[in-house]
């Protein structure tokens, strides 16, 4: 299976982390080592506009492709557009047999390959179009509000007070992996009714965008130690 990791050069939250040092490693280095090391996935390609990125990224063992163009990798580009823009290009300058490919985020540094296979073992045995790893939400989701911009608060959904546990169980999408059928996403789509969630714990979740994210992720790495 082909893992695929996009990796833009610009970031808003934190300049520059998807190469950032993490712990003496590039961030991006830990989603590509786990990759290699998942029996399930033969090649590993980074989806970058940027030079550094690309370069870092053959370092650590991604295949020599291509750079993205620019506007597929701005801030207001779709992901999907990219994913089949790089497979479209993969199948055919490259030779790539693309079936099914998996989607990991350089962001998500704590996942692990027992996550990678385990989506990957869960996508095979429901023979689905998509699996999308989730964490459990710790609350109930109809307790967001939303905020006026006088401060107010406003409801988000119509419902009364419960106790928590009296509230269904939810779930949230972490970032972290995406395995698809290529025919799901060169549709349109990450979902179909034969989509299913891969659940990781919130730990393996961690999800960085801001300074604060990366520091985090790093203080769980040196306790791990």
């Amino acid at each position: 299976m082909l893992a695929l990791i996009p990796a833009r050069g610009g970031s808003k939250g934190l300049p520059g982390k998807n190469i950032k040092l993490l712990n003496g490693k590039p961030l991006i280095a830990y989603t590509i080592e786990a990759a290699l090391n998942s029996p399930y996935i033969s090649k590993v390609v980074v989806s970058t506009d940027d030079i550094d990125i690309y370069e870092i990224g053959l370092k650590y063992g991604a295949e020599s492709t291509f750079l993205r163009p620019k506007k597929l990798a701005e801030d207001n580009s779709m992901a999907i557009d990219n994913y089949k823009y790089t497979l479209t290009r993969l199948k055919t300058e490259f030779g790539y047999d693309i079936e099914k490919f998996i989607v990991l985020q350089p962001t998500s540094p704590l996942r692990t390959v027992r996550d990678i296979d385990g989506a990957i073992s869960l996508f095979n045995e429901k023979n689905a179009d998509s699996v999308v790893s989730y964490c459990e939400e710790h609350h109930p989701i109809s307790w967001h509000k939303y905020m006026k911009s006088n401060g107010g608060i406003e409801d988000i959904f119509d419902d009364g007070l419960k106790n928590r546990q009296e509230y269904k169980p939810s779930i949230f999408p972490n970032g972290a992996i995406y395995v698809f059928k290529y025919s799901l996403i060169n549709s349109g789509r990450y979902y179909s009714d034969n989509s299913y969630a891969y659940i990781m714990s919130r730990k393996t979740s961690v999800d960085i965008d801001t300074i604060d994210d990366f520091e985090y992720a790093e203080f769980l790495m040196e306790k791990a130690r």
